[in-house]
């Protein structure tokens, strides 16, 4: 497989600059790294984005993931593996990933009330743009056909 163009943010020469100087922030955002890859691979793993969820999972793993738990995240409300915050941290990656379901209202109040019970502001905000800087990039990759494993991960 071969990607229909070079990824736009190695294209444009400031781009990338940009996004690892957010990344930076996520992840000084008081969450743990295993939690922040999860809501990546998880919203990955909606959005389809190959590329990303391979780069989710094996972030995940370099953060110390199991495989148990990286195999249950597309089914993690039935799974025992994850503790009431990464629950709810999931939980806010999907309505967040997934607004056109909730037409009117964006997330869900419940979801957003068992985020704030789990989190401060600080990480709400590092999980948040995780979320969003997630499905950017799953938009690209998406966009341009970025085969898994080649430039992320």
């Amino acid at each position: 497989m071969k990607a229909r163009m070079t990824n736009p943010a190695k294209v444009l020469p400031d781009a990338m600059s940009g996004i690892q100087n957010l990344y930076k922030a996520i992840y000084q955002g008081g969450v743990a790294p295993q939690t922040l890859e999860l809501v990546h691979l998880r919203a990955s793993q909606i959005n389809g984005c190959s590329a990303c969820v391979h780069a989710a999972a094996t972030g995940a793993k370099k953060a110390g993931e199991t495989d148990d738990r990286l195999h249950a995240v597309a089914a993690w409300r039935e799974a025992p593996f994850f503790s009431d915050a990464e629950r709810a941290a999931l939980a806010l990656t999907e309505a967040a990933t997934r607004l056109a379901d909730h037409t009117g209202q964006g997330v869900p109040d419940e979801i957003w009330d068992a985020a704030t019970d789990h989190y401060t502001e600080e990480q709400l905000a590092a999980i948040i743009l995780m979320i969003a800087t997630t499905n950017f990039f799953n938009r690209l990759n998406v966009t341009i056909q970025e085969p898994a494993g080649q430039n992320w991960g």
